[in-house]
């Protein structure tokens, strides 16, 4: 039995189904090329026919050589009809593509409800539509769908199904779960027994409706299924599709299945958190081997092991998948997440054990006030410079800001004005925004953009408000995290006060002041206003 195990991504089409996912035919094609870039060996790109995004997706595609077989999607012909007058069909084929996945019943309680057809003519419209395709010369995949469900109901109609797709030339028999409601051990014992009357590879489509997605694509592999489909992050329907994010390391690393070569599995976590960014839905923190806090540590005992071999508290080097290793700060820490957290940002701490003491009380000082750190990692980084290395200049001082905030005519206007000194120069503007924050952000842009083109770049992907405490009403302190995205990173700025413009502000600030430390560092040949401005600390 092959060892090697064939990824068929389906973000495009499945995942695109899930809940306030939408992706424009541009959308699909970055996506597209990313996924070829990972590795993936089909992508499944949607209907060709459904829809002008499909469509133009499908027409656009051929243009990027994509090592992917880039997949179309279908049904099987409609009851009662001819394979080859089937417009869906038809379509598919007139594509272009290679290959093409049609998905057809194998429950019989489908084919009786849903379909309203004799079972004989299920087998039948299977059977055509598969014939169909392989006399256009594509690759066929068969998605048996509902078949754990047609099996345990009917098994000798859902193996039929199967032997009428084999015997029509289906190159895949993919084995679906499309009520998400089948356990492991039930896919492991059922895809051993297909294994056993099939000469035709399986294939496994999970769904993650009990949260069993991941679990139960790896049971059908360690049963014999050669093909895992799912998409990125686990978008989809419902609760979603089995995670490719998860699968493809725990085949490749845990299980020693080849999946994807080993440089292509480094770029794992990027591909995810990229696709997150297009589909504009934001990645769980704690997603397992991707999330930002798949590897991250807050406990003072665990920072301590760490330091000493990450194996005590990581169960493989973060590197493998493409993430990295976080040390996380709060009043929960001890000496060593202070001191790892230093040493990672490359600040000479051995001298400085009086410090690391001063800066711990400081943080659980702020945390005590409302602040958060762990969320945070960039007004923490700025705050240890500052501590320990001394190295945060300020490139521009903010004299003032005033907020005018007006409803006319039925509609809310909210205009900043700002006033910023850099380098000994005075700069005054204002801006106008969707809100008052934003109204703030484009003020001090407008004003800093003159000295730092690049700032352009950089945007605000997320804000968060936080009421720390709520029997204030409405004059509680708030915490306010704004997450900055630009230069090729992500980052993150906390501020608190009792008014939430100011503590918006400050993590606004933050931002800035970050983004702008770390353009010097990415390139510290241009001449820049820092190299001009002297040390003042902020």
């Amino acid at each position: 039995m092959t060892n090697n195990i064939s990824i068929f991504d389906t973000t495009l089409r499945d995942g695109t189904q899930g809940e306030g996912i939408s992706l424009s035919a541009d959308d699909k094609l970055k996506i597209a090329q990313k996924l070829d870039a990972l590795g993936v060996h089909y992508i499944e790109g949607g209907n060709p026919g459904s829809n002008s995004k499909d469509i133009e997706f499908f027409q656009r595609i051929k243009a990027f050589n994509l090592n992917a077989k880039i997949t179309a999607f279908g049904s099987t012909r409609r009851k009662n009809s001819l394979a080859e007058q089937d417009a869906s069909l038809v379509r598919i084929a007139e594509s272009g593509v290679p290959a093409a996945t049609l998905v057809g019943k194998s429950w019989d309680f489908h084919v009786h409800t849903a379909l309203q057809t004799t079972l004989e003519e299920n087998l039948s419209m299977i059977y055509d539509s598969i014939a169909f395709l392989k006399q256009n010369e594509m690759e066929a995949l068969f998605d048996s769908e509902h078949f754990f469900d047609g099996y345990k109901n009917n098994p000798e109609y859902a193996i039929s199904v199967l032997k009428k797709a084999q015997e029509a030339g289906a190159n895949w028999l993919v084995l679906c779960d499309t009520n998400g409601g089948t356990l492991p051990s039930e896919i492991h014992e059922i895809v051993s027994r297909v294994k056993q009357e099939l000469v035709t590879p399986i294939g496994i489509h999970t769904h993650n409706d009990c949260e069993l997605a991941v679990a139960n694509s790896l049971a059908a592999v360690e049963a014999g299924a050669r093909q895992v489909q799912g998409t990125i992050n686990g978008y989809g329907e419902r609760c979603g599709n089995a995670n490719l994010c998860s699968i493809i390391p725990n085949l490749q690393i845990k299980m020693n299945y080849d999946v994807l070569p080993e440089e292509k599995l480094r770029v794992l976590t990027s591909t995810a958190r990229y696709i997150s960014e297009i589909a504009n839905v934001h990645m769980p923190v704690g997603q397992a081997y991707v999330g930002n806090a798949a590897f991250a540590h807050k406990g003072g005992i665990h920072v301590s092991a760490i330091m000493k071999d990450s194996k005590t508290y990581e169960h493989i080097q973060p590197e493998l998948v493409g993430n990295k290793q976080r040390i996380l700060v709060s009043e929960l820490a001890g000496q060593s997440n202070i001191i790892s957290k230093a040493k990672e940002l490359g600040l000479d701490v051995n001298a400085n054990n009086e410090k690391t003491k001063l800066i711990m009380d400081q943080i659980k000082d702020l945390e005590h006030q409302g602040y958060q750190f762990e969320g945070a990692d960039a007004s923490l980084e700025l705050l240890l410079r500052e501590a320990f290395g001394g190295e945060v200049k300020e490139v521009f001082k903010v004299e003032s800001f005033k907020m005018l905030v007006e409803k006319t005519n039925g509609q809310m206007i909210s205009e900043a004005i700002v006033k910023i000194n850099v380098g000994g120069q005075q700069v005054y503007t204002a801006a106008e925004g969707n809100g008052p924050v934003n109204a703030l952000d484009n003020a001090l842009r407008k004003a800093l953009v003159q000295f730092y083109p690049k700032i352009e770049s950089i945007h605000l992907s997320d804000y968060k408000v936080r009421v720390i405490d709520e029997k204030d009403a409405t004059a509680a302190k708030v915490r306010v995290l704004i997450e900055s995205t630009g230069l090729d990173n992500t980052w993150s700025t906390v501020g608190v006060s009792n008014n939430v413009i100011e503590a918006s502000w400050e993590a606004l600030v933050d931002s800035i002041r970050y983004a702008l430390l770390n353009m010097v560092k990415v390139d510290n040949t241009h001449v820049d206003p820092l190299d001009r401005i002297g040390l003042v600390n902020h």
